[in-house]
């Protein structure tokens, strides 16, 4: 599992962004904001609403903190299309780790037994290494507000 300091894996998945069916690319991220990797293990769980829906809530913060979320999980891009209509939109990438199976998850080191991420967040820094990285309890997950208070405590970029 790549830590604190460490460069982040780069990688490229299919994303839904605002209902919008795209790739996401880590590297074209870099040098220009921050990146919040949000892994969580499923579509349609509760706790994974509450999560992705607590960062479209502060989205806005996100962006003036020169930050962009990203949300992973291992289903399809099409049941990630589905859910993210009963409970969206979204306007940050939604991005479907789904083939090869759980490869990105697994570059990170949190993919778990079952073949679902578990829920973990890292902080990509705008020089492309990891300022912060945590694995949480399948029930529990980081609250936007303190990601963002994480966001401030940041050293730049050199």
């Amino acid at each position: 599992m790549p830590q604190t300091g460490d460069m982040a894996p780069d990688f490229e998945l299919p994303a839904l962004i605002a209902g919008v069916k795209k790739r996401f690319r880590l590297s074209e991220h870099i040098g220009q904001q921050n990146v919040v990797l949000a892994f969580y293990p499923f579509n349609w769980e509760m706790v994974s609403a509450e999560q992705m829906v607590g960062l479209q809530v502060e989205r806005e913060r996100f962006i003036a903190s020169g930050t962009e979320t990203v949300g992973i999980c291992v289903d399809s891009i099409m049941n990630t299309t589905s859910w993210e209509r009963e409970i969206g939109p979204f306007d940050f990438p939604l991005c479907s780790d789904f083939w090869p199976h759980g490869e990105v998850s697994r570059r990170y080191g949190v993919l778990g037994d079952a073949g679902a991420a578990r829920r973990a967040m890292f902080i990509v820094g705008k020089g492309g290494r990891i300022e912060f990285d945590r694995v949480y309890p399948a029930s529990d997950f980081p609250i936007a507000a303190d990601i963002l208070d994480l966001l401030t405590k940041l050293k730049p970029a050199a």
